[in-house]
């Protein structure tokens, strides 16, 4: 039995002892801890206690408790997928993207109209409750086993001037990239990302682990006069996936010589 000796409360005391076992490797990723009632007789605590320590590991992301078989040491390996966010074009004029032929979806787009938040608006430059239209996906990447969410919104605005937008919000990206360079746009694209807690509904839908952040990527496409066309935001398990990026450097206008 490993004595517990340190201060604080007792069921601290057990979980910072199983949390020391983790990181030293006793305890494996991906293994199944010991029982509840090993545990107990390993420490020498109550029930109670070890419940409570495995209730805070569980919220430290360290294990992962499933129904029905018990608690888990989560892994500390490589995401399952890379996701390359790059825009390539072909001779012919086609947007193509690295990963576009990985996801499938899951079930029916929806589509629907909606208006502008704070966050939205100001990524597309807009006020609050401008209009738009929406799309939703659930994409699946079968190799893997993992989920995404999709979601594109076009501002009411961009729409009018290119109708097929409007009518058909749920094309696949590269298909609105090609319909605004005919359009006579020259595209340019930024990109944000960032780590968050999900929501209740994020997380069941993309089947999370407890204590599992999500990537959220926020992809604008912008015209010639860098005004937003069209919001991307893919949302995705950060324990499920890495980014990857192709950097390259842009040309510096020349600085102009006083005579």
């Amino acid at each position: 039995m490993s004595e517990i000796q340190r201060p604080g409360a007792l069921y601290q005391q057990v979980a910072a002892a199983i949390r020391e076992a983790i990181l030293s490797g006793e305890f494996a990723p991906d293994s199944l801890l010991p029982s509840e009632a090993q545990l107990m007789a390993r420490y020498g605590v109550s029930r109670p206690t070890v419940r409570n320590a495995i209730a805070a590991l569980r919220a430290e992301g360290l294990i992962d408790v499933r129904h029905g078989k018990g608690s888990f040491v989560r892994s500390d390996g490589q995401p399952a997928l890379t996701i390359e966010r790059r825009i390539s074009r072909t001779a012919d004029g086609k947007f193509v993207m690295p990963n576009g032929d990985v996801w499938q979806e899951t079930e029916e787009p929806s589509t629907y109209r909606t208006h502008t938040t704070k966050t939205t608006g100001q990524l597309l430059q807009l006020g609050e409750e401008e209009a738009l239209f929406g799309c939703d996906r659930l994409l699946f990447d079968p190799s893997t086993g993992t989920r995404a969410m999709h979601r594109t919104l076009i501002p009411l605005v961009v729409a009018d001037g290119i109708p097929l937008l409007g009518e058909e919000p749920c094309k696949r990206p590269a298909a609105f990239y090609r319909l605004l360079t005919e359009d006579g746009h020259k595209l340019t694209w930024s990109e944000t990302v960032r780590a968050r807690m999900p929501l209740p509904d994020e997380r069941t839908t993309l089947q999370l682990p407890d204590a599992t952040p999500i990537l959220h990527l926020s992809r604008v496409t912008h015209d010639t006069d860098d005004r937003p066309l069209i919001l991307e935001e893919l949302r995705i398990g950060a324990d499920r996936a890495e980014l990857t990026y192709r950097i390259t450097a842009d040309k510096q206008p020349a600085r102009r010589t006083r005579a």
